[in-house]
């Protein structure tokens, strides 16, 4: 049983839960709903529309999320292209107001709300910790890209992250600060690029996994989970210098920071 079930306003840190949506209609407003009630500590549930051309937007917002529009983002925020989970994720951080922000997939079935009040628990009680990523059981033929693709390439390329159970869980938790000195990679490759990123630039102890319940999510056809396995592995590829094809990403918010200071 995961616990706390609401977050109570103590001296810990304010959350933004940022939620990339595309197309998912079905299960935006359930999960929203379930998000604004988590209390004070979390500050906004942000829902980056990321090209839908369904009512996401509009059922996301009457929930009570604070809808951001890619598009709209892009037109501000240089360096950025193209719509993809990544590329939403980066200009949900860009956006988000909170300390901690805690990523949520957009697809998931009979949400708990405890996945966000749980994360942020494990994340501040391991003062090394800048990550806590998802680790849990999976209903259906789920996972299958993280259990034949991501964590043998990480137990093979990457050992210091082979012990990790959900490389590319779409639930975890992680300070801003860390999220602002490391890309976003475009579209599905960017967990994989997170945690290998976050793992050599902060060491040892930076990602830690704590314990959800159960996951149920839309499982996707191997059509779709090619394209997403091909990008999984030219990341892993990449971060080992094993290639010299470029990873298309979004660069580190805090260098654009340091930019626009000094411009």
């Amino acid at each position: 049983m995961l616990q706390p079930t609401s977050l109570q306003p103590t001296s810990q840190p304010t959350v933004s839960v940022v939620v990339p949506a595309r197309n998912e209609a079905a299960t935006i407003g359930p999960i929203v709903e379930r998000l604004v009630g988590l209390g004070p500590q979390v500050v906004e549930v942000l829902v980056v529309d990321d090209g839908s051309s369904d009512e996401t937007a509009q059922l996301a917002a009457d929930a009570g999320a604070r809808v951001v529009d890619a598009e709209l983002v892009l037109a501000h925020r240089r360096d950025a292209a193209g719509p993809g989970k990544g590329q939403a994720m980066w200009k949900g951080v860009a956006e988000a107001q909170g300390e901690v922000i805690v990523f949520c997939d957009a697809d998931l079935v009979d949400f708990d709300p405890s996945y966000v009040t749980s994360l942020v628990a494990a994340l501040v009680a391991d003062e090394g910790a800048v990550m806590v990523k998802g680790r849990y059981p999976r209903s259906g033929t789920g996972g299958r890209v993280n259990e034949l693709v991501a964590r043998p390439m990480l137990e093979l390329l990457h050992p210091t992250l082979a012990s990790l159970a959900q490389p590319l869980g779409g639930e975890y938790a992680a300070w801003r600060h860390a999220l602002t000195v490391v890309p976003f990679v475009h579209g599905y490759g960017v967990e994989l690029g997170l945690v290998i990123d976050l793992d050599r630039h902060f060491g040892a102890g930076a990602i830690i996994e704590t314990d959800l319940s159960e996951r149920r999510h839309r499982n996707r056809s191997l059509d779709e989970l090619r394209p997403q396995a091909r990008i999984v592995l030219e990341v892993a590829l990449h971060r080992a210098g094993l290639t010299d094809a470029p990873v298309a990403q979004c660069p580190p918010l805090a260098e654009m920071t340091s930019d626009r200071r000094s411009a």
